[in-house]
C-alpha cells in the first residue's frame, strides 16, 4: 500500500510535468494540469502528515515530526490509564460479568462429548495434565510437606492411639500378636539356652559349680520359662494373658486422661515428624500423585471410557439442573475476578506502561504503524485524489470568473 500510494504521487508529478512540456497543444491540458498540480500538492501534504507521525520526513529534524517516537512514554502511560479506567476496575469487571452466566458455560463444556476423531479437541484430561506439568513441582512438593507436617503436629495422637488400643482389645485382635510374641519367646529361649547357662555359671561360685548347682539352676530356669510361655501360648484364659490386656487397657485410659503419658506419645510423634526421611516422604507424595495423574490424563483413549468423563458429565448435569448452584458459582467467580482485578489491576497497568517504555522508538513505530495498517496509505491516496479534484474545481471557478 505504501508503494502504491507513492507510485500514484509519482504518476501525478509526471502528468504535471507532461502538461508543462505540451502546454497549449490542447484545450483540455489546463484542466489536466490543474488536477495533477493539486494532486501532487495534496499527496505531498498527506505524505508529510503520515510520515511525521512516525519518523522525520526525509530524515530532517523538522519540529513536531516523529511525534509517536518522541512521545512513546506518554503514549504508554495513556494506554495504561485507558486500560485501567475502562477495563481493569472492579466496577467495570463486576458489571461486565454480571451479564454472563459463566456456570452455564462451564456446565455445557463439562457435558460436551469429546471428538477425538477430529484431532482438534483432545478433551479435558490433557489440558489438566499440561496445567499440572506447568506447575512448580518442587514448590508444591515443599508446600505439601509443610502442610502435612503442620497438620500432623496439630493432630492429637494420644486419643487416636487410645481408641485404636481399645478397639483392638474389644475385638480380640491383640491375641494373634500376643501369640506371635510368645512363639518368638519360645524360639529365642530354645536357641539361647547355652547363653543362659553360661550367664548362670558366671554368677555361680566355683564351689557350687563343682556340685553342678549351676546346671540345675539353669535347667530349672529354662524349664520354668518354657513351661510358662507354653501355658500362656495354649491357654487363652491364662491369667498373664489377661494381665497383658488389662495393662493395655490401663495404658489407653492413661493416654486419655494423664498428660504425662500423652506427652510421651506426642514426643514420639514430634521426633518422627522431625526426621528428614518423613519430610522427604511427605514431599514425595505430590511427585507420585502428579506423575500418576499426568499419565492417566494423557491417556486420551482411556479417558472417555474411564471414570473422569462420566464424573465430568455428572458434574455438568448437576450444575445445569441446579439454579441455586449456578448462582453460587457465578457469584464466587465474579468475586474472584473482581478480587484479582482489585489486587493485580495496578500491576497489569504498570506492566503495559513499563513494557512500552522499554521499547525503543523504532519498535514502537513499527508496531503502531502495522496496527493501523492500510488506512495510513489510503490517507495518502485520498489526499492525492481529493487534492486533484479540488484543483479542477478551483480551475473551473477561475475560468468562469
Amino acid at each position: 500500500m505504501r508503494l502504491g500510494a507513492t507510485l500514484l504521487l509519482v504518476a501525478m508529478a509526471l502528468v504535471f510535468i507532461a502538461t508543462l512540456v505540451f502546454q497549449g497543444r490542447h484545450p483540455a491540458l489546463p484542466w489536466v494540469q490543474a488536477f495533477a498540480e493539486a494532486a501532487v500538492v495534496g499527496g505531498l501534504a498527506d505524505w508529510f502528515a503520515v510520515t511525521a507521525l512516525f519518523r522525520h520526513p526525509l530524515g530532517l529534524p523538522i519540529p513536531h515530526t516523529a511525534i509517536i517516537p518522541a512521545n512513546k512514554d506518554r503514549i504508554g502511560d495513556s494506554l495504561a490509564a485507558f486500560l485501567k479506567d475502562n477495563f481493569l476496575t472492579p466496577v467495570v469487571v463486576a458489571r461486565r460479568l454480571d451479564a454472563l452466566d459463566i456456570a452455564d458455560a462451564i456446565a455445557r463444556w463439562l457435558m460436551a462429548d469429546p471428538k477425538p476423531a477430529s484431532g482438534k479437541r483432545r478433551g479435558f484430561g490433557p489440558l489438566v495434565a499440561r496445567v499440572i506439568e506447568a506447575l512448580d513441582q518442587k514448590a508444591i512438593g515443599d508446600l505439601v510437606r509443610d502442610i502435612g507436617s503442620s497438620r500432623l503436629r496439630a493432630l492429637a495422637l494420644s486419643p487416636i492411639v487410645a481408641d485404636a488400643v481399645d478397639a483392638t482389645l474389644d475385638k480380640g485382635r491383640h491375641e494373634p500378636l500376643l501369640d506371635s510374641a510368645l512363639d518368638w519367646g519360645l524360639a529365642t529361649l530354645n536357641s539361647q539356652s547355652i547363653a543362659i547357662r553360661g550367664m548362670v555359671a558366671e554368677r555361680t561360685n566355683w564351689l557350687l559349680r563343682m556340685i553342678s548347682v549351676d546346671e540345675r539352676v539353669s535347667d530349672s530356669l529354662i524349664d520354668g520359662l518354657r513351661r510358662l510361655l507354653s501355658e500362656m501360648r495354649h491357654d487363652p484364659y491364662h491369667p498373664l494373658r489377661a494381665r497383658v490386656g488389662e495393662s493395655l487397657r490401663t495404658w489407653a485410659f492413661d493416654l486419655r486422661h494423664f498428660p504425662e503419658t500423652q506427652a510421651k506419645v506426642e514426643s514420639f510423634k514430634d521426633d518422627l515428624i522431625a526426621n528428614p526421611a518423613m519430610g522427604q516422604w511427605l514431599a514425595g507424595l505430590w511427585d507420585s500423585a502428579s506423575a500418576s495423574m499426568v499419565t492417566s490424563l494423557n491417556d486420551t483413549a482411556a479417558l472417555p471410557a474411564g471414570k473422569l468423563r462420566p464424573a465430568m458429565h455428572a458434574l455438568g448435569t448437576r450444575i445445569a439442573a441446579d439454579t441455586s448452584l449456578r448462582g453460587a458459582i457465578n457469584l464466587h467467580l465474579r468475586r474472584a475476578a473482581v478480587g484479582l482485578v482489585n489486587d493485580y489491576g495496578d500491576a497489569i497497568v504498570s506492566l503495559v506502561s513499563d513494557t512500552v517504555r522499554k521499547w525503543d522508538a523504532r519498535t514502537v513505530t513499527e508496531k503502531l504503524e502495522t496496527a493501523v495498517g492500510r488506512d495510513l496509505q489510503f490517507i495518502r491516496i485520498n489526499g492525492t485524489i481529493i487534492g486533484g479534484t479540488i484543483g479542477i474545481v478551483i480551475h473551473a471557478l477561475r475560468v468562469a470568473f
